[in-house]
């Protein structure tokens, strides 16, 4: 596993559907070493940090496998690494074999999976249309967030160990799936909110599906 890409861009101003937006989406790949701090990499910034940054999803990374799927489906489309707002193209490991609080070591820095990305009208904005937002979620291939567990130094063609491993319970994919196609999956709800390493705001909404399913 390794970080084939390490991504970064400051917020600008954009025109979108007439309106004037600032967006931290556009992310350029670099090859020198930067150093990941709690909230973000160096040279990196958030442009909402109501929906975007904070401690749980301080950096974002996306599988580079899924690159050939939408290829394969936006045919014609230029999409180079950091496409999707990633600050770390990886490769090596996916979704489903990825699991809410697994630890691992990347340069001099140690992370913590905590979420999925969940799509905005900005990754509209990156891509031109509307409606990639329903396919992104629809894809499944949803990427996830790292909590900097401990700051230091990354860079592209770092190495991605995994360190440690609490549960096997709730993966990433999982979680895409409990909030988007399964919300009546009791038994994996109840399983996710018991998951420590997931979000506050995610146990939150399980525990309100699972509510709404004891009430019918």
């Amino acid at each position: 596993m390794k970080v084939l890409s390490l991504n970064v861009g400051l917020p600008r101003e954009v025109t979108w559907q007439g309106k004037r937006v600032t967006t931290g989406i556009f992310k350029e790949p670099i090859q020198e070493r930067v150093m990941m701090r709690t909230l973000n990499l160096d040279g990196d910034q958030q442009a909402d940090l109501t929906v975007h940054g904070g401690v749980s999803k301080a950096v974002y990374a996306y599988p580079s496998e899924h690159y050939n799927y939408w290829r394969s489906e936006l045919p014609g489309m230029d999409l180079s690494w950091g496409m999707f707002g990633e600050n770390f193209t990886t490769e090596g490991f996916l979704e489903d074999a990825v699991y809410i609080g697994d630890r691992f070591r990347i340069g001099e820095t140690e992370v913590m999976v905590t979420e999925p990305r969940m799509p905005c009208y900005k990754l509209g904005i990156k891509f031109g249309r509307a409606d990639i937002i329903k396919r992104f979620l629809a894809s499944r291939r949803t990427g996830f967030y790292f909590a900097v567990m401990r700051e230091g130094m990354v860079g592209a063609g770092d190495d991605v160990e995994l360190i440690e491993r609490e549960q096997q319970e709730i993966s990433v994919a999982d979680v895409t799936r409990l909030y988007a196609f399964d919300k009546d999956d009791v038994k994996s709800l109840r399983r996710a909110i018991q998951v420590e390493a997931l979000p506050e705001s995610w146990k939150g909404y399980f525990q309100h599906q699972l509510e709404k399913q004891t009430e019918q």
